[in-house]
């Protein structure tokens, strides 16, 4: 007996060795368990309609995006051919040598032809106005129809600031308006019945804001530009 006692008493911590890979094992099954009330979880819960308004925001925020960035190359280059007119038009010896020198595509080009067109067609009905002033109503519709050409696509972004806020919360009504019908279905109102469905239904409007933000800071930008 004196001698299994020692035994006894040093084999008994041994089974505490396999409990780390089961603590692992039980941590890798904590990190593999998804998100219940992400955006990931709303796409996969929701119905056509509402599947229909998360796209429509997407379709409406890659459309601002795509034209602030278009339209800010446009300013960019025109700033740079507003450089070029300033430096070689101004010092040519004539408005016709000034034209030739700017680039085809700018609108100051654009603007310098249409005053050397009004000149050369001064002539019919057209001759009994003063050339000063039929030049200068030729160079103002062409400056007009450079301003419109400028404005060109901002209409987009003053539409999808404007509406995508409401596109957002009708997405949010609708998800709020199932959420509460399946409540009612189950007969459970707890506080884990409840927040789930309509928080997921409050992303949209989220969604709607983040879409009209960046579409309303681009428009008044450019506009100023």
């Amino acid at each position: 007996p004196a001698a299994t006692a020692p035994a006894t008493t040093t084999a008994a911590p041994a089974p505490a060795a396999p409990a780390a890979p089961a603590a692992a094992s039980n941590g890798n099954k904590a990190e593999g368990i998804e998100n219940p009330y992400g955006i990931e979880a709303l796409w996969k819960t929701s119905d056509a309609v509402a599947k229909t308004v998360l796209i429509l925001l997407l379709v409406m925020s890659a459309s601002s995006w795509y034209v602030t960035v278009v339209k800010l190359l446009e300013q960019s280059k025109t700033a740079r051919q507003a450089k070029t007119a300033a430096q070689e038009f101004w010092n040519a010896g004539s408005v016709e040598q000034g034209a030739k020198k700017l680039e085809p595509n700018s609108p100051f080009r654009f603007i310098a032809d249409s005053a050397l067109n009004a000149i050369r067609k001064h002539d019919g009905l057209k001759g009994h106005i003063p050339l000063a002033d039929w030049v200068s109503m030729s160079i103002q519709r062409a400056m007009d129809r450079v301003q419109s050409n400028a404005q060109r696509g901002l209409a987009v972004l003053a539409t999808v600031g404007s509406i995508s806020p409401f596109v957002g919360l009708f997405g949010t009504v609708w998800g709020i308006y199932h959420a509460l019908t399946a409540i009612g279905i189950s007969g459970q109102a707890s506080i884990d019945k409840v927040a789930g469905p309509v928080g997921e239904a409050l992303i949209m409007t989220a969604i709607g804001l983040a879409v009209a933000v960046p579409a309303v800071l681009g428009y008044n930008w450019l506009v100023r530009r």
